[in-house]
């Protein structure tokens, strides 16, 4: 090999094409409507909104949509960059680095208009039958507690049509995901139902980065500074209404 190639080859291992941070950032997300979903409008208002801040950061990203276990092994061995929706849980840490808030879940009851029922606290609710989705984690004292009498479906498009027949006497969802449904297959009982004044719980959205990821503190930090000069421009809130929410 000449002195030229030997010079050429060295720059190529000093210097690749791409460094990690200028490689596309490998975005993963569950299908959880309005939230994350290939069939809805920029894969959903929490893909597009974190899209959005990416970008505006200097991100270019990649979108996959797995099953929630798949995209959590994923951002653990490294297949993965950042998982989209993530609520805060402490063992998390150990392989991810969470963004500050981006989004607030609302899980919130329903009821027939005019029915009046009462909710400070969970006891308020043992004279009523609640349909729950099965296998569903609402609020851990809710799901833990004998006293309420839940009744076990198998989508929240079954429990708001039994709510709208008087067969339940609430539902709860989170507020989000019940509104998209409500403004599409279940119109027909839209105006039969409302909500609670007092949600269940709130659980504040974050993105969450692989450890794995050389840059993980750098990207939450861009993504904090980004989400909240949207909000301070309006460009946050005209991706809710272009969503339709």
């Amino acid at each position: 090999m000449n002195r030229l190639c030997y010079l050429l080859l060295l720059w190529v291992l000093l210097h690749p094409l791409s460094s990690p941070a200028e490689q596309a950032l490998r975005l993963v997300a569950d299908p959880w409507p309005p939230f994350n979903d290939k069939s809805l409008l920029n894969n959903g208002v929490a893909s597009d909104l974190v899209v959005n801040a990416l970008a505006r950061a200097g991100y270019s990203t990649l979108y996959a949509q797995v099953p929630w276990e798949r995209a959590v092994r994923g951002l653990q061995q490294g297949t993965y960059d950042v998982l989209i929706n993530a609520w805060y849980k402490e063992e998390r840490t150990a392989f991810g680095y969470f963004s500050q808030p981006y989004l607030v879940n609302r899980v919130r009851f329903l009821q027939r208009k005019g029915s009046n029922i009462r909710f400070r606290q969970l006891s308020d609710l043992y004279p009523y039958s609640i349909a729950v989705v099965r296998g569903y984690a609402y609020d851990e004292v809710f799901d833990q507690d004998a006293r309420l009498s839940k009744v076990g479906v198998v989508g929240f498009d079954v429990a708001a049509r039994m709510l709208a027949a008087r067969r339940v006497q609430l539902t709860l969802e989170d507020e989000w995901v019940a509104r998209y449904h409500l403004s599409r297959q279940l119109a027909e009982v839209r105006d039969q139902l409302e909500f609670l004044p007092q949600p269940l719980s709130e659980n504040p959205l974050h993105i969450l980065i692989s450890l794995n990821h050389p840059r993980h503190k750098q990207i939450a930090d861009d993504f904090n500074r980004e989400i909240a000069a949207m909000r301070a421009d309006g460009s946050y809130a005209q991706i809710f209404q272009r969503h339709g929410l």
